[in-house]
């Protein structure tokens, strides 16, 4: 690879191609890396991590109230938003500060600046600067998407604009309804704002289990969010100190915010893919094999930009398998099938395998299993709520095919389920497990009546 400046060009500094760039150097690789913005992407800056910050912080407020049934006299608590997002930013720039230790390390050159295709070999810095390159790695990411335009639209924020906003929204509309959405929803809500959110669907999180998307909604109005599903945003008028969202069936409701949470879309524009023949799929993003190649040989992408499962540890295992399979001399494909994924709404959803409706449709037999309760914490403390388990079980081989939990500590007990459902477990092997007692994962392992069993052939 004399004829090249470096082995690989990385374009996009985010999880999946820190991690692509450090494996392919680490494999002997000589490797650069093209960040226009923040080393860590999406996920460190202003995404997960942050806005898991944000959720911890939420989640006090419930504690404090909860606090009072078991004998704790506390003062009124105050809450500072200022002092919040400094603190936030002052672990964002720690992580960020992490990644670049990441690649120096094993000697990545990075340049700071924006990066685009001249050809297919070579990669052209906002600068003017040429790197030629043997392999050129794409993973430039998504960006909030506000949807179609419509009259005041310029006055909406988008999740990234959230993080930094200077004064504490009392009043907040969102329009979305799945994991961002419902994700600032009730972080604005447990910091003490009053919350409307607008969904063009007939319920909330599309694609997770129906039963799921009900009993969040049902949580979430007793949070005093209010859900307006069936309906969008048409308008937003800017009256001076705050705003009005026109709704589709004409109400209005006035916010001193208005967030769109729509979506993100893959970050593919003015990047000089047409010209180089890299393809798009129908999705929208760069289309790829099963080891992450495009439509040009020598050209790859990984993560949110192929708009596959838009996860950041997917990313990172697409970037470690690209360097692995290109630089290591270990062919690797990555396995999308039973990822684990959660909300950190509150209540928390975590959720990996089929759906109901899913395994309803694909297999002969489907056994549900499915409980309901009032965890013991919530005796004490008089709070209104009840967590959801629900297991999806082959009724031909007893494998469980899916695992469904909402309420406290949810994605926590779904990464562990996660393993033994890639495993290929049955319900005889979580039977067979001992129950640890008292917890709320236990009803993961105590479950023994299907509530509801289902032939395909009879559904047909």
């Amino acid at each position: 690879m004399s004829d090249y400046d470096v082995d690989l060009f990385v374009i996009g500094g985010g999880s999946g191609g820190v991690r692509a760039a450090r494996i392919a150097a680490q494999h002997g690789a000589r490797v650069a890396l093209a960040e226009e913005y923040r080393l860590g992407g999406t996920c460190v800056i202003r995404g997960c991590v942050p806005k898991k910050l944000l959720v911890y912080a939420s989640r006090f407020h419930g504690e404090f109230e909860d606090a009072a049934g078991f004998g704790w006299t506390v003062p009124h608590a105050k809450f500072d938003w200022a002092t919040l997002i400094a603190n936030k930013d002052k672990e964002i720039a720690r992580l960020e500060a992490v990644y670049g230790t990441l690649l120096a390390k094993p000697g990545v050159k990075v340049f700071k600046s924006r990066a685009t295709l001249a050809d297919a070999y070579t990669v052209q810095m906002a600068s003017g600067e040429r790197v030629r390159a043997a392999y050129i790695l794409i993973c430039t990411g998504g960006t909030p998407g506000f949807g179609d335009k419509i009259p005041g639209i310029e006055h909406a924020i988008s999740s990234n604009e959230a993080f930094h906003l200077t004064e504490f929204p009392r009043r907040i509309v969102i329009q979305g309804g799945g994991y961002i959405a419902l994700e600032f929803a009730t972080i604005f809500a447990g910091l003490g704002s009053n919350v409307t959110v607008v969904y063009r669907g007939e319920n909330i999180l599309r694609g997770f289990d129906d039963e799921v998307r009900s009993h969040v909604r049902a949580e979430l109005e007793k949070r005093a969010i209010r859900v307006v599903t069936g309906r969008t945003i048409a308008a937003i008028e800017n009256l001076g100190k705050h705003y009005t969202a026109k709704l589709s069936n004409g109400n209005h409701v006035t916010a001193d915010r208005v967030m769109f949470a729509t979506g993100r879309t893959p970050n593919v524009h003015k990047l000089g893919l047409e010209k180089v023949g890299v393809n798009l799929a129908k999705n929208g993003g760069i289309a790829v094999d099963e080891h992450s190649r495009t439509s040009v040989s020598n050209i790859y992408a990984v993560g949110d930009v192929t708009n596959r499962i838009n996860l950041t540890p997917v990313a990172i295992r697409e970037g470690h398998a690209f360097a692995d399979t290109v630089f290591g001399g270990k062919p690797t494909i990555v396995d999308h099938a039973n990822v684990p994924t959660a909300v950190f709404s509150e209540p928390e959803v975590g959720a990996v395998g089929l759906t109901e409706a899913e395994a309803r449709s694909r297999l002969a037999q489907t056994d549900i299993y499915k409980a309901m309760f009032r965890p013991l914490k919530a005796t004490l403390s008089g709070r209104d709520t009840a967590m959801l388990f629900k297991l999806i079980v082959d009724g031909m081989t007893d494998q469980v095919v899916g695992c469904h939990i909402v309420g406290e500590g949810a994605a926590e007990m779904v990464q562990i389920a996660a393993i033994a459902v890639k495993m290929k477990a049955t319900k005889a092997d979580f039977d067979a497990t001992m129950a640890l007692h008292p917890t709320v994962a236990e009803e993961l392992v105590t479950m023994r009546t299907r509530s509801a069993t289902y032939a395909r052939e009879a559904a047909e």
